[in-house]
């Protein structure tokens, strides 16, 4: 009689697995729903956004709130400041800490220990504002998209995650590609990035996220609003919606169909979206990037 390879679930492992399930279905549901909210409230009449309540689909569905929004030139410059600084700063910031974490990974390199420790020491002693503040301001950076992409360009985080990569990679692909005649950029560039993509597409996420996020840095550098960044002028017009489209030539309290609420919840949409649609591109790399880049201390 032939036996069942199947292993046998006992009912406490079923009952855990049904847990976990039921578990971690609420709590996705629970954060997602915020901003499904904001989205549905987006798309909703003056009348349901005056009623509140829960937003599940659009109540009253209309774009007035979007063509609303669309006519202040702030979001435009906006989002040109806010792609110009993620895009240059994501591909430099990316690169400089690839270039700087790869010596730090040879036992070879004078001094390594020390400068890993001067790394380390950035993560728990910040400099704070005022000290940044001053910095950029005698560089001259004052009211410069520089100053959204320099401060932030080389994280000592990423820098140990790819570190760790760096050391998982055999000396012996170095040793043969020197064998060959090639120098160490020629081995960075043409061997060691490659075999990095998935570290690298982590390290790029995360600082893309940091840069599309970041609003501080406007307020702290800069002082027009036309270079203003898309997450300053979002928070402008959350804490000043009505002026923040008065300046805009729309007038919100005249509008049949739109209110400073579904204002607010359209510019959140609008400055969220494009960071989400990059994130499925990359989601592949970002699990195996972390795993690997944990793998050495």
């Amino acid at each position: 009689m032939a036996h069942s390879n199947r292993i046998k679930t006992s009912t406490g492992e079923k009952i855990f697995t049904v847990f976990n399930y039921t578990f971690f279905t609420l709590l996705c549901l629970i954060m997602l729903y915020p901003f499904w909210h904001v989205i549905m409230l987006s798309f909703s009449s003056l009348e349901a956004s005056m009623k509140g309540g829960v937003f599940l689909y659009p109540k009253g569905f209309n774009l007035d709130t979007y063509k609303s929004v669309f006519k202040n030139p702030q979001v435009y410059t906006g989002f040109a400041t806010s792609i110009f600084v993620t895009v240059v700063g994501t591909v430099l910031g990316t690169l400089l800490t690839a270039m700087t974490a790869y010596p730090l990974s040879k036992s070879r390199l004078r001094g390594g220990k020390v400068m890993m420790t001067l790394v380390l020491f950035t993560m728990i002693f910040a400099a704070g504002m005022i000290p940044s503040f001053l910095l950029i301001q005698n560089l001259g950076l004052m009211d410069n998209r520089l100053a959204l992409i320099l401060p932030g360009l080389v994280s000592a985080y990423n820098c140990i995650i790819m570190k760790s990569f760096f050391l998982s990679i055999p000396e012996s692909l170095e040793e043969s590609a020197r064998i060959d005649g090639a120098n160490d950029l020629r081995i960075f560039f043409s061997i060691i990035l490659p075999l990095s993509k998935a570290t690298i597409a982590t390290i790029a996420l995360f600082t893309a996220v940091g840069y599309w996020n970041d609003y501080f840095s406007t307020v702290l550098y800069i002082r027009s609003t036309e270079k203003w960044a898309l997450q300053a002028v979002l928070r402008y017009m959350l804490t000043n919606t009505q002026q923040a489209m008065a300046q805009a030539g729309v007038n919100v309290m005249a509008q049949t169909n739109t209110n400073a609420e579904t204002i607010k919840a359209g510019t959140i949409v609008i400055s969220t979206v494009p960071i989400l649609i990059v994130y499925p591109f990359v989601q592949k790399y970002f699990v195996k990037g972390v795993m690997i880049g944990g793998v050495k201390g």
